[in-house]
């Protein structure tokens, strides 16, 4: 799966590209269940992971609070921006975005996802 940036929330910005191993050794890639958190590898070789209740919730409260109307499909630890957590969502329009929250669950971006 390859991942890019967009136009971020607030004004920041920020791209990000990785193609996972069995895509560049031409083997057919399949995206994961959107549903089901963790198990994504992550460019650094880290693994994402489900997140306790406690802290999934507010990861949650803060990406819906962030994109009201968005759709949560799953919320995780982030391997590939740096963030301990993200929610990622899909918009009314179906654009699927990764939204970017913080230690102290403040939303700090939101990437456009970028399927191949």
């Amino acid at each position: 799966m390859a991942l890019g940036g967009a136009a971020l929330a607030n004004g920041a910005s920020s791209t990000t590209s990785t193609t996972p191993p069995a895509a560049q050794q031409g083997a057919p890639t399949q995206r994961p269940d959107p549903t089901t958190p963790g198990d994504h590898v992550g460019a650094n070789g880290k693994t994402e992971a489900a997140l306790p209740s406690a802290v999934a919730a507010k990861v949650k409260s803060a990406a819906e609070a962030k994109l009201p109307g968005a759709t949560l499909e799953r919320v995780e630890t982030d391997v590939d921006y740096g963030s301990p957590y993200e929610a990622r969502m899909r918009k009314a329009d179906g654009t699927e975005v990764s939204v970017l929250v913080d230690a102290s669950f403040n939303v700090t971006a939101v990437h456009v996802m970028q399927h191949p």
